[in-house]
């Protein structure tokens, strides 16, 4: 089982995207990248902590490949919006990829470049080691699914 942590703006909507992909174990959303280990959700949307809202997945490589998985990141949000996913706008929002081993650092590059080829070089997207991961308050997770009418 691998993990890899995406900041694809409100983490609500990755995680609803992500959860019912076959090879998708399981989804979690958080915060990462910032300057403290525990962090909350008002302390975040205040943008001075550095960190992203992120979803975290945890996958089995032998049913999804991390590439697909690279590539679905890639199509399921807007990669060329700087700090915002629209409607939401602040560096929490922002468009990163969190790696945990040089492997998939590679293979995010390489996945960016060929996106980046195809947006006319126009992806803000940042790759970074994952850092400073702490999980969102309880109800944040499963948000969509627990709030369905």
């Amino acid at each position: 089982m691998q993990k890899i942590y995406f900041g694809m703006g409100c983490f609500w909507k990755p995680e609803e995207q992500f959860k019912n992909i076959k090879g998708i174990l399981e989804t979690e959303v958080g915060y990462a990248g910032g300057y403290k280990s525990k962090v909350t959700y008002e302390e975040v949307c205040q943008g001075n902590t550095g960190h992203a809202e992120v979803v975290k997945l945890s996958f089995d490589e032998n049913v999804i490949s991390f590439e697909k998985i690279l590539e679905l990141f890639f199509k399921l949000h807007d990669p060329t919006q700087k700090d915002m996913q629209f409607p939401d706008v602040g560096t929490q929002y922002r468009s990163e990829i969190f790696y945990e081993n040089d492997g998939q650092r590679d293979l995010a590059i390489k996945t960016k470049d060929k996106f980046n080829k195809i947006l006319n070089n126009k992806i803000e997207t940042k790759i970074s080691p994952i850092k400073n991961y702490c999980k969102a308050e309880e109800y944040h997770q499963k948000y969509i699914e627990k709030n369905r009418r």
